[in-house]
């Protein structure tokens, strides 16, 4: 009796194991869809996001809008301060511009200097706040007594010196709003890292030898990131309203069409005193609608990665 010899049943080539790169990406973009779920379940976050979709838009289509000459004096397309109108919808201006072209086109200016000046401010409260919760000791002491210096001179009052001094121009408004707003972010950040730091596995790395680069920029950093998230958009309400202040004292940048340019150009021409109410009012309602939905954005960020501050609806 002869036994057959039975073909090995076919292999099956077994899929390769996850990399820690891949693995990493899943765990980030699970965190991402996790957190638009509970962004999306509050109203204020998404009118906060639907209005800053809407002017960012507009901002970046604002020449295909109303053209890159709304700016020209010479080229004016009415007379002086005409009340809104169908050509003009919201008047115009001294010289003669439409003042809707240059709420468009100002829309550009006053988001730049927001947002860069608000990154700029977020990096250095960030950099001093884990430095200053990382080494601790005398270090600590020296970085917080500079940081309570700033904290308690008027942020306002610090940004117009350094605008006064300082050439006029875009950037210097940008860097004078973000050397002179950190020292809150460098707090919040500082507390965060001691509590960071405070966790078993920053034992376990620091025993495996990782050095105070390592854990500032693989461990505290990444925990931390949340909290310089929500400080950003919240921060950059605040910028946006500094600028516009600095415009209005007319320490921006004259050759740039922002917001509180258009509110400084107003006063000068005596809106407030004759009445011309359009050339006041739509700059400023713009202004209030920006810093508002940037503020209901950091709130529900802010809500949404701690929920110990519980639900705004």
């Amino acid at each position: 009796m002869t036994l057959e010899k039975i073909p090995p049943l076919p292999s099956t080539p077994r899929p390769d194991p996850p990399t820690a790169s891949s693995l990493a990406w899943t765990r980030r973009r699970d965190s991402v869809a996790r957190f638009w779920r509970q962004y999306r379940t509050h109203r204020s976050g998404l009118f906060g996001l639907a209005a800053l979709a809407l002017i960012t838009l507009t901002a970046l289509f604002a020449p295909l809008l109303v053209g890159g000459d709304v700016q020209s004096v010479t080229h004016a397309p009415g007379t002086a301060l005409e009340s809104p109108s169908g050509r003009f919808p919201l008047g115009t201006d001294q010289f003669g511009r439409s003042l809707l072209g240059l709420l468009v086109w100002g829309s550009r200016i006053s988001l730049t200097v927001g947002l860069l000046a608000a990154a700029l401010s977020v990096a250095i409260g960030t950099l001093v706040g884990i430095v200053a919760g990382h080494y601790g000791r005398w270090y600590s002491t020296v970085i917080m007594r500079i940081t309570d210096w700033f904290l308690v001179m008027p942020t306002l009052v610090l940004a117009i010196v350094l605008a006064t001094v300082m050439s006029r121009s875009i950037w210097t408004v940008i860097v004078a709003i973000g050397v002179t707003s950190w020292p809150t972010t460098a707090r919040l950040v500082r507390a965060q890292t001691i509590a960071v730091e405070s966790r078993p596995y920053i034992e376990r790395a620091r025993a495996l030898g990782g050095g105070h680069r390592h854990i500032m920029t693989r461990h505290v950093l990444p925990n931390v990131m949340p909290l310089v998230l929500a400080q950003t958009t919240l921060g950059i309400s605040s910028a946006i309203l500094t600028e516009a202040t600095l415009a209005f004292l007319g320490l921006g940048d004259p050759t740039v069409v922002s917001w509180g340019g258009l509110l400084q150009d107003a006063r000068e021409a005596g809106a407030v005193s004759s009445g011309h109410w359009w050339y006041l009012a739509p700059p400023g309602v713009a202004i209030a609608l920006v810093a508002l939905a940037f503020t209901l954005c950091g709130r529900t960020v802010e809500t949404v990665l701690n929920p110990k501050l519980g639900a705004l609806r």
